[in-house]
């Protein structure tokens, strides 16, 4: 299984990743190598790895063998040339904008309503360190291209479906701006995942997941993968070196077993959250659903056009009619299959409240200015069965 390309993606994450470690015989499943260091019979073949001349490795922040196999695995769903896994999604985000050259004097430009984390990432670490960071509503086509052409930004940070607003990024279009002006296109695409769109075929220059959450997909495991091409992950490959926000060989086990199951699980999660979003719309007590399978959705005829019917995702967005942090708390603790938690992308159908949680790092005026209100709940549609989700909802409405 050597070449996967002539296969479905569905057959890619079953067999991506298999390591041939050893001379005589195939181990079914990849295994996990915890070794720090390795030797080598020949002084001469330790030397060329370290001078990168030969295949190997020598140390575990240089690289290791199940890490690859992850690394192999994601990089053949999003068919890129390579990747290059992280500790975290963060981590990940990092070391990409580091090796597309955010530095002292450079300039940035981002969806204004990414992923709390990194929003707190540009907007502090980032400026503080003297690069000039912008956020833009990257729905609105006509400012991306000015912005990017008065900063000439040495990238373009957008997230496939956004977090937790679930705005979709037209890529095809960013991806020309970023071009035109220099700038290489960051993608975010940890909530649709390669089951839905792989950006890279779109124009992406980068594609970032946080392996947390669906890739992993059981709440088990941190880590980040970055898709690209052989010269960019070689630029990251120095950043990891010297940063060391290495990601451990049971972890990679850990993301890359929930791999064989993520087209499985995206679809379940895909059909499950529909029907929660549609549900959702006829309750009297919910103001709004952001849902981008919605015909409501501000850019549903886009994600019909970018995911061509392979799903919406698992994110469902409501906010609830006239509420505030107290509501929003009780509403969650009478929920009882539901679970209140700060991760995504899980089995568990999954709640949090973004104003306390994930966009806590942003100021009140901010939150309100990207539309994360007071009554606002994100929601990780899990893979029970829907009816069971539907009535548990119905119950912790009903408390209200």
């Amino acid at each position: 299984m050597n070449d996967l390309t002539a296969y479905h993606l569905t057959t890619r994450a079953v067999h991506a990743g298999t390591q041939k470690s050893f001379p005589d015989f195939i181990p079914t499943v990849t295994p996990i190598h915890p070794s720090v260091t390795y030797r080598y019979p020949a002084m001469e073949d330790l030397d060329a790895v370290f001078a990168g001349t030969r295949q190997g490795y020598v140390y575990s922040r240089y690289g290791n063998p199940t890490v690859t196999a992850l690394e192999e695995a994601v990089a053949a769903l999003e068919e890129g040339e390579s990747a290059l896994a992280f500790a975290s999604g963060m981590a990940a985000i990092h070391a990409a904008l580091l090796a597309t050259g955010a530095r002292a004097g450079s300039a940035v430009v981002a969806a204004q309503d990414v992923y709390g984390a990194t929003y707190a990432l540009l907007d502090r670490l980032m400026r503080s360190q003297g690069v000039q960071v912008r956020f833009v509503d990257v729905t609105d086509l006509q400012a991306v291209e000015l912005t990017c052409a008065e900063l000439k930004p040495v990238a373009l940070l957008v997230e496939t479906v956004s977090n937790p607003s679930l705005k979709v990024a037209n890529l095809p279009a960013l991806a020309e701006i970023a071009h035109r002006h220099g700038a290489a296109l960051l993608v975010d695409n940890t909530f649709a995942t390669p089951c839905l769109v792989q950006p890279l075929k779109l124009g992406a220059d980068v594609v970032i997941h946080s392996a947390t959450k669906y890739l992993g997909g059981h709440g088990d495991v941190l880590g980040g993968v970055v898709i690209t091409s052989e010269a960019r992950r070689a630029e990251m490959f120095e950043v990891l070196k010297v940063t060391g926000a290495n990601l451990g060989p049971y972890e990679a086990w850990l993301v890359l077993r929930g791999i064989r199951t993520l087209p499985l699980r995206m679809r379940q999660h895909c059909e499950n959250a529909l029907a929660v979003a549609h549900w959702l719309e006829s309750q009297s007590q919910v103001n709004r659903v952001l849902y981008p399978g919605l015909p409501s959705h501000p850019q549903h005829t886009l994600a019909q056009r970018l995911f061509g019917g392979r799903g919406y995702g698992g994110m469902v967005a409501f906010e609830l009619a006239g509420a505030d942090q107290r509501q929003v708390f009780r509403f969650f603790e009478a929920l009882r299959l539901c679970l209140p938690a700060t991760t995504l992308g899980d089995i568990y159908t999954l709640v949090l409240y973004p104003a306390h949680s994930s966009h806590r790092a942003l100021s009140p005026e901010e939150r309100q200015r990207i539309g994360i209100g007071e009554g606002l709940v994100r929601m990780s549609v899990g893979i029970e069965a829907v009816q069971d989700i539907l009535d548990d909802l119905q119950q912790a409405l009903d408390a209200l």
